[in-house]
């Protein structure tokens, strides 16, 4: 079959490359589309909705059986690096998220800024911020150490600083949808962690296929929001104007965190290695641990619109990301040749 198929999907994967869009990205687009077209209603909705939330906890049991203990604890050593980056996921991001309250009503819709306000108490990407901070020639270890403790700090933090920092009145979060994320998230991460000893290297070993149900899991969830909100109706108030403001909140995120991750991280004496992995690891907000938190945690028809900006922001990051990555790698590629040089010189 996939001898068959390789004809038809390379130039597919061909263009995307050479657009720079994620195919996962596109992936998720085509799900929207779909849902759009043809939402699911009544018993299939709830069939759906079923279906979705065992999704997510199977995504979560399959997170806790990747991540090792032992990798995660050694990694902590690297403290002054890891507060850093923690800084910059649970902090300054939401310092940042309400800092563009002043957005909305007016240029924002309630539910655009609540998916922003959301986006920033997000933890940072796993395989991203590694891929980046390897290709940049950054410290590897310290990213998979920062990312991989993001993510289990965010099962955690992530609901607390919604119920903090999101208002009750609208799109806001009970004590019940906090109940449903430690049930649905925490519960199956731990049991997966538990489970570790007898699956982990068979979960290791079959990482290609179980990145399908990764991302399977996660189209479900896109296909079940969106679906709920095409049959309550709310596409139609999104108009074009608070979606350009969106985009360029999105940007103007994202340019504020590189920037001060760069400058803090020099300023706090780090070393080259050290700074890419605070750059790319501080930088970044996961889509994967997002979406099944976002349909948790808002259990109704709007939450379709309150992940768009995730959903944005992801593919920005990812653009920009990529463009930094290459660039460092020149970098470093110079500085190298340049040393080599001098060695030469000096024999």
């Amino acid at each position: 079959m996939t001898t068959v198929l390789a004809p038809l999907t390379r130039p597919v994967s061909a263009l995307l490359a050479k657009l720079r869009i994620d195919p996962f990205i596109a992936a998720i687009l085509l799900t929207v589309g779909v849902a759009s077209l043809l939402p699911a209603s009544g018993g299939t909705a709830t069939g759906f909705g079923i279906a979705a939330n065992i999704a997510v906890g199977l995504l979560f049991f399959l997170y806790g059986a990747r991540l090792s203990s032992k990798e995660a604890i050694d990694g902590l050593k690297h403290w002054r690096l890891h507060v850093t980056v923690l800084s910059a996921t649970f902090v300054l991001f939401p310092l940042l998220g309400l800092a563009a309250s002043f957005l909305s009503p007016g240029l924002l819709t309630s539910p655009l800024y609540t998916g922003v306000l959301f986006l920033c108490l997000l933890p940072s990407t796993v395989q991203s911020s590694i891929a980046f901070t390897s290709i940049a020639k950054g410290n590897v270890a310290a990213a998979i150490c920062s990312a991989s403790v993001s993510n289990l700090l965010g099962i955690v933090l992530t609901p607390l600083l919604v119920a903090l920092l999101l208002s009750t009145d609208g799109p806001g979060v009970s004590g019940k949808a906090v109940l449903d994320i430690v049930l649905q998230l925490l519960v199956p991460f731990v049991a997966g962690q538990l489970a570790r000893r007898w699956i982990g290297a068979w979960v290791t070993r079959h990482s290609a296929p179980l990145k399908l149900v990764d991302r399977g899991s996660i189209l479900l969830v896109v296909y079940t929001a969106f679906s709920e909100g095409m049959t309550e109706g709310i596409w139609h108030k999104l108009a074009i104007g608070p979606l350009l403001v969106l985009l360029g909140v999105c940007v103007v995120l994202l340019a504020a965190v590189l920037t001060t991750t760069s400058i803090g991280a020099r300023v706090l004496g780090f070393d080259r290695a050290d700074r890419i992995t605070i750059v790319f690891c501080g930088s970044k907000k996961s889509l994967a641990s997002g979406l099944p938190m976002a349909t948790v945690l808002f259990g109704h028809g709007q939450v379709g619109l309150i992940v768009l900006p995730l959903m944005l922001f992801h593919q920005i990051q990812l653009i920009v990301c990529a463009a930094m990555a290459r660039r460092y790698a020149r970098q470093a590629a110079a500085e190298d040749t340049d040393e080599q040089g001098e060695l030469v010189a000096a024999s």
